[in-house]
């Protein structure tokens, strides 16, 4: 019980840092898209952010999971193990560092910058940095302090947004540079924070813990990339691909756009950190497959209504963003259904993880990258950003259900398809009638969000009798209270 409790309370640490460290990042996008003076200029900005983020997963190769992995086991010294890791991860992330400060004007090239070398060479350094702090956060997590992990997380949120705020408001510097340069400074300020408390000090380098390490670690390479280009190749790719000659601006406003969805993105977040734990925990439970269909459920019936609420109420999310880039909101509806089918592939993920058949997971992802690509190549010069968004869709929808049944093969889980099918009949009827209204009736903003509230309470009606009766809500709150 006491594991249980620790375990909760690491989790909500992790989870509530993660989520709060992503809102506060979130309120960038309105003081870039405000601040910047074109959407080109924020289309560098996703442009550049998207390759940092695949080559993160490049430089750490799998070496955190590693460390947890040999780290808790009892034939290897743990000080040993972290000792390889640290130093490792550190040559590499210094010779990438390296590398690219030498090369930084090819590389802009290639990346079609060639005027702007210095963002290639401040952002992939910090690649460099992030890739070698990661075996230091983790050495935080085993040792178990949440606390110090999550202060410093949040410290580099709010040292980012500072020096954004003081670049771009206080001091008037509208360029992409100072966004940069702000990613810098709170990375090497965080960095410096971080490495007193976790300096190697026992054990030893040890070549035969490297070529174990390696030899497990690689092969979580091949998952982690795949994963990762599902999530940010239409923003790799995209400069390349699309036609016009205004691909950074087009970019800019797919990239902003995309943002103002996030929110559901957020929601996925936050259950997966109070999820993921949950179910570990009740793997041996006989009763468990009924509370994994039971997750299941309640993510989905959430998740629409979070994709209701962000839709019918478009008009005031837009203001997330300047009007320059508002052409593009057109997506944000793609963006959410894709995010509730990731949602629902992470749920589905765990018959695989729990069966230890994680194989599949690769499998799913390499065939979802392939979608991605395909699409891409063939829909980006044709319809632009919204081939990049229909990628993504496309994809966690296909590999959600390849998901789905062969999981059900594999590890049969009762899931309630009904209940399910019919919040999914009940959210896209609901959608249809507003936007019938919208497109052929009604041009008011403020009258169709007053028609949306009413669409919301009709599904939040269905809720409370179906799955939420309000009895048993207030009945239970009754009897809290007087059990204390």
């Amino acid at each position: 019980m006491s594991d249980m409790k620790s375990l909760a309370k690491d989790t909500a640490i992790y989870g509530l840092s993660s989520i709060i460290g992503k809102f506060l990042n979130y309120l960038l996008v309105p003081l870039y898209t405000y601040s910047l003076a074109r959407p080109a200029d924020y289309g560098i900005v996703t442009n550049i952010y998207a390759w940092t983020a695949l080559l993160l997963v490049l430089l750490t190769y799998g070496m955190e999971t590693g460390f947890f992995r040999f780290a808790n086991r009892e034939d290897y010294d743990a000080g040993s193990v972290y000792k390889t890791a640290y130093w490792t991860l550190f040559s590499t992330s210094a010779l990438f560092a390296l590398i690219v400060i030498a090369f930084r004007q090819p590389i802009a090239e290639l990346l079609h910058y060639p005027d702007h070398s210095e963002f290639v060479a401040m952002m992939f350094a910090i690649v460099a940095v992030d890739a070698f702090a990661c075996i230091p956060f983790a050495y935080l997590r085993y040792k178990k302090r949440p606390i110090l992990f999550a202060a410093l997380k949040l410290l580099f949120v709010l040292l980012n947004i500072g020096f954004n705020l003081l670049f771009l408001v206080a001091l008037g510097k509208n360029d992409v540079f100072y966004i940069f340069l702000s990613n810098v400074l709170a990375t090497g300020i965080q960095t410096l924070c971080l490495l007193p408390f976790c300096l190697p000090k026992g054990g030893r380098f040890d070549g035969r813990i490297l070529k174990d390490m390696l030899r497990y670690s690689l092969p979580l390479l091949i998952l982690g990339v795949a994963g990762i280009m599902n999530q940010t190749l239409d923003r790799i790719l995209f400069p390349y691909l699309y036609t016009g000659a205004d691909a950074q601006e087009q970019l800019g406003i797919y990239g902003a756009c995309f943002k103002v969805a996030m929110v559901m993105m957020m929601f996925t977040q936050a259950f997966r950190y109070a999820y993921e734990p949950f179910v570990f925990a009740k793997h041996k439970d006989r009763q468990s497959v009924e509370a994994y269909a039971d997750a299941m459920k309640y993510y989905i019936i959430f998740s629409y209504l979070i994709l209701l609420g962000v839709v019918f109420y478009l008009d005031i999310f837009r203001y997330i963003v300047s009007s320059a880039y508002w052409e593009g909101l057109k997506i944000v509806p793609v963006v959410l259904w894709t995010y509730v089918f990731q949602g629902v592939y992470f749920n589905l993920s765990f018959w695989y993880k729990l069966t230890d058949e994680t194989k599949w997971g690769a499998y799913f992802s390499l065939i979802g990258l392939g979608i991605t690509l395909v699409l891409q190549i063939v829909g980006v010069p044709l319809i632009g950003y919204w081939a990049s968004c229909g990628s993504s869709l496309v994809c966690y929808f296909v590999i959600m259900l390849l998901s789905y049944f062969i999981g059900q093969k594999k590890a049969p889980i009762p899931y309630d398809l009904m209940r399910i099918g019919q919040y999914t009949a009940l959210t896209l009827g609901l959608l249809a009638v507003y936007y019938a209204l919208r497109l052929y009736y009604i041009s008011n903003m403020w009258l169709l969000m007053a028609i949306g509230t009413v669409l919301i309470g009709i599904y939040l009606f269905v809720l409370t009798r179906k799955d939420f009766p309000l009895q048993d809500v207030l009945r239970n709150r009754r009897n809290n209270g007087s059990s204390r």
